[in-house]
């Protein structure tokens, strides 16, 4: 590598960048180089094997989808299927309670509603409550750390600096937020600038080491607009639907959207008219080595789980 001054970006000849990627291909098909599996073969046969390192993927939904549900099995099943592969999860979870997340790995784990689990008219028994220490002393051995407090673009590129250098420094450091528009702008800034200035730092932090970013977003209200709901060619989500879409899309490895037509009272789903009852559906817009994608799943949410569903 050179570089023309202390002023200069740094540049490197194209014989090393092509060293780089040989030595990428050759560590993939010799298995030395993996992608995370995760518990959908579908998803993993779409996305190059699972999750990658240096790639950013950002989920998008309405309120209810099932998005934090997703990511919130994700994380913990990643662990579980990856045993041989060390890798850390620094999750900002700028909507939910990192407790209230445990909770809904209880759930997941335990096949109970969260409502069984907190009821106070029914509470769980003693011999229940026993189980749910048991599940939640495996979760606890899971190298996962929580962020509660939503901060501004500068705080989370100094936490995931100084959680990188305590944590993941020679490890797999995958960086979920939940979720981008909760990220705290600066005065006068507005919403979208704010996004921007995130997309800006995701693009940095990921080409660091072994980084992998999870984002998840919000839909604008389009989407459960009547004229969209009653026109089944306009059923399925599109780019614009994304709030701050352009930023989103330009800094994404991978863009998907996980939809239940059902919940905007959707009796079957675009023109060709899938069922939606107890469906949920994966739109992948994006795929930067591949093909943009539908896939379908069972909704299994009471117990925050999406479960496998044969393919379209």
């Amino acid at each position: 590598m050179e570089t023309n001054s202390n002023n200069s970006l740094t540049f490197k000849h194209i014989s090393i960048a092509s060293g780089e990627i040989l030595q990428y291909i050759d560590n993939r098909r010799k298995g030395i180089d993996k992608s995370l599996k995760t518990r959908w073969g579908k998803f993993n046969n779409t996305c190059n094997g699972g999750i990658e390192i240096n790639t950013i993927y950002t989920l998008g939904g309405i309120s209810g989808s099932g998005k934090s549900a997703m990511i919130n099995s994700l994380e913990s099943d990643l662990f579980e299927l990856n045993p041989d592969i060390d890798f850390v999860v620094l999750s900002l979870s700028f909507e939910m309670l990192s407790s209230k997340q445990v909770g809904r790995k209880l759930s997941y784990k335990l096949k109970k509603t969260t409502s069984e689990l907190y009821n106070t008219y029914d509470p769980v028994s003693d011999k229940e409550f026993k189980l749910i220490e048991e599940e939640s002393k495996k979760i606890c051995k899971y190298p996962i750390f929580y962020v509660d407090t939503p901060g501004t673009v500068e705080e989370i590129k100094n936490t995931i600096s100084v959680f990188r250098d305590l944590y993941a420094k020679d490890k797999w450091l995958i960086v979920i937020l939940d979720h981008a528009l909760l990220t705290k702008g600066l005065s006068g800034e507005s919403e979208r600038a704010t996004l921007f200035n995130l997309q800006r730092l995701f693009m940095e932090v990921k080409k660091v080491g072994k980084t992998t970013i999870f984002q998840l977003s919000q839909l604008n209200r389009e989407i459960e607009e009547v004229g969209r709901i009653t026109n089944p060619l306009l059923h399925f989500p599109q780019r614009r639907d994304i709030f701050g879409s352009d930023s989103l899309f330009h800094s994404s490895d991978y863009v998907m959207i996980i939809h239940r037509p059902e919940i905007l009272q959707i009796k079957s789903y675009g023109p060709n008219y899938w069922p939606t009852e107890n469906m949920i559906y994966l739109h992948i817009l994006k795929n930067r080595d591949g093909e943009p994608k539908i896939l379908s799943f069972i909704n299994n949410l009471k117990y925050n789980s999406i479960d496998e569903q044969i393919q379209i």
